[in-house]
């Protein structure tokens, strides 16, 4: 941005009686490709720009967005968006830093605005014939990448003036197996924080085979009898249940509007010794992780429980404030149409020392949830509902027969209580995370744990 577009604005807002003044300006460029049935069945591309403005009164946050990027547009959206505020604080803001640049560096870069849909085709076409070659009852493969590359600006009255690139690429596989009017989809889709030099190490035809085949276990797959039992939840998507369940309500926008099971309880056993959990938006190309944050704060990793012991919470500037912890880097927000909150980046369980067949030894009757689905969660009491799409019954300490259908039901914080054994194979999974502040990149994680009692859903 122009810097005396960029000084005005933030002269403007503090005109106006704002604390503090930011300035978010984004364009993203992005396409989708999509093979169902092996035809094409989604190509598209675009390109979004605009620049929102964000006032803070204290605590209290405006918020306006343009894709006008003329000075008396900008300087319009602020006068309108601080309709009524009266201040004296005009000409605080002498100058716009040199900015810090971020995010440029990508090892073995293959830029995805530079490589067109024929390369992207190839991955697609031998992800379906991979599937396909499993088995006849395979009766339908959709296949897709998406990628995203975004250069944002975020300067602020605090002396922030920080440019970020962040380019992220995506394969999605989705498996169908079918006998009759029967259909189990099984899927696998992998992400990263990188280009198209992630696509090789995603490996689309060994993942579309791990589809194919799971879809046809579950095909075959009986039902299990529900009731409260143990649960010995598989590693990587297993974690969704922790992101969803106890993620969100250590969120500092759960925890300042006092909806959360969480609140004031730093310092307070929330698990058993053996569960440590973390946030960490460090890890190198991972799909969640980020250079700064949305408000231009290098992001950081954040132990939230260790050995049980609630630790920190995870903030923004705003939450921050209100709750009165550190920020930890972690306001997020899907676009410059919406005001960064805090938010998750890659959250996981951190890795145990119990093995795999201990926990399934200690089970006399229970569920081996190898893969997890998705789910419903109510944040404000932690209460959750998900899917499991690969299930097992283990019987006097072994693996059982498949079954299908299985729910797990429970509340968070119980369920956090309940997590008795921790195994060493962490591993972590793209998704993405919906909340206030729009759709953000996510990965959710854990090793093999075991649940002492949960409640299962079945037939």
């Amino acid at each position: 941005m122009n810097q005396d577009i960029a000084e005005s604005i933030l002269e403007a807002g503090k005109s106006y009686g704002a604390d503090y003044v930011e300035i978010f300006e984004e364009e993203t460029r992005s396409s989708t490709l999509a093979l169902k049935d092996q035809k094409i069945e989604t190509a598209s591309a675009g390109t979004e720009f605009g620049i929102g403005v964000r006032l803070l009164y204290g605590t209290e946050v405006l918020y306006a967005y343009t894709s006008d990027e003329s000075k008396d547009a900008l300087l319009n959206m602020v006068k309108t968006l601080a309709f009524g505020r009266n201040g004296s604080s005009s000409g605080l803001v002498k100058y716009v830093p040199t900015p810090c640049k971020f995010g440029e560096n990508y090892p073995n870069f293959m830029d995805p605005r530079v490589l067109g849909n024929g390369y992207k085709l190839d991955f697609l076409h031998a992800a379906d014939d991979s599937a396909r070659k499993v088995s006849n009852r395979i009766c339908q493969v959709v296949a897709s990448i998406t990628d995203s590359c975004s250069h944002v600006n975020i300067i602020s009255s605090g002396g922030v003036n920080v440019s970020d690139y962040r380019c992220h690429t995506r394969l999605g596989i989705n498996v169908t197996a079918g006998t009759g009017s029967e259909k189990i989809v099984s899927r696998e889709a992998p992400g990263a924080l990188a280009g198209y030099e992630a696509l090789e190490k995603f490996n689309a035809p060994e993942l579309a085979k791990m589809a194919a085949e799971r879809s046809l276990r579950m095909l075959d797959a009986g039902h299990i009898s529900g009731g409260i039992m143990p649960v010995v939840m598989g590693p990587g998507f297993g974690g969704v249940i922790f992101h969803e369940a106890v993620g969100h309500p250590l969120e500092t926008e759960a925890i300042r509007h006092q909806a959360s099971p969480f609140c004031g309880k730093l310092g307070q056993v929330v698990a058993q010794p053996c569960l440590t959990a973390i946030d960490d938006g460090t890890i190198p190309g991972s799909w969640g992780s980020v250079a700064v944050d949305d408000e231009g704060m290098k992001t950081e990793r954040t132990v939230l429980i260790e050995n049980g012991v609630l630790k920190n919470y995870m903030s923004d500037m705003v939450g921050a404030m209100e709750v009165g912890c550190a920020r930890t880097g972690s306001a997020r927000r899907e676009s410059y149409k919406y005001a960064p909150v805090s938010r998750m980046r890659n959250s996981f369980i951190a890795p145990g020392k119990d093995s795999f067949d201990d926990m399934i030894h200690s089970v006399e009757h229970g569920l081996y949830a190898a893969k997890m689905a998705g789910g419903s969660v109510n944040p404000a009491t932690g209460e959750f509902n998900f899917a499991v799409e690969e299930g097992y019954e283990i019987d006097h300490g072994k693996i059982g027969r498949p079954v299908r259908g299985a729910t797990l039901i429970g509340k968070g914080d119980q369920v956090l209580r309940g997590i008795s054994m921790v195994g060493s194979d962490l591993s972590i999974a793209a998704g993405v995370c919906g909340a206030s502040s729009g759709s953000v990149p996510v990965t959710v994680g854990q090793p093999t744990i075991k649940v002492d009692s949960i409640l299962v859903g079945g037939r």
